[in-house]
């Protein structure tokens, strides 16, 4: 195996330390394909890069309850994985946690008292309009190979659509 530190400070590091390094990246290729997959981490779309970077902070701390409920979760295997069935020393993975959540959430409870009708809500100010977003022109590829951008409003769709004329 080769590794290579490069930076101004590569001489502080020592191989046991660049080692370590490359082993933690393998625990956070799984975080992100989990994640990915069973969390919905990339699920969340908004224009707004506050409110993406709270979505992916929630998808963390939902991978946090995940691990400090290993201890509590029980194998609970799909009709298909007999294997699971039989074999008594299964790794608790995080999938596995996750489908045994509900079970574990019902038993401990919540301190959370339950919801009271306060009245109706007196809704929105009568003739209020919401502004609208600004719209943003899109522009996909690089600018050498556009020659030319035009913008026409579609009534239909009511969106901006770009022609774009290549050189």
């Amino acid at each position: 195996m080769w590794l290579i530190a490069i930076g101004s400070r590569r001489e502080e590091l020592n191989l046991i330390d660049c080692y370590e390094s490359y082993r933690q990246r393998y625990d956070m290729e799984h975080l992100f394909r989990f994640g990915k997959q069973k969390l919905l981490m990339t699920a969340y779309s908004t224009p707004d890069v506050e409110h993406e970077e709270n979505w992916f902070k929630l998808t963390l701390i939902a991978y946090v309850n995940l691990w400090a409920a290993r201890n509590l979760a029980i194998v609970l295997p799909h009709a298909w994985e007999q294997y699971l069935k039989t074999n008594k020393s299964v790794k608790i993975t995080p999938s596995l946690v996750q489908r045994d959540f509900y079970r574990i959430i019902s038993t401990l409870g919540t301190m959370a008292k339950s919801p009271k009708r306060r009245g109706y809500s007196s809704g929105g100010i009568k003739g209020y309009k919401k502004t609208p977003r600004t719209r943003h022109i899109v522009i996909k590829g690089t600018e050498q190979k556009f020659s030319k951008i035009t913008k026409s409003w579609h009534p239909r769709r009511r969106s901006l659509l770009i022609i774009s004329i290549f050189q």
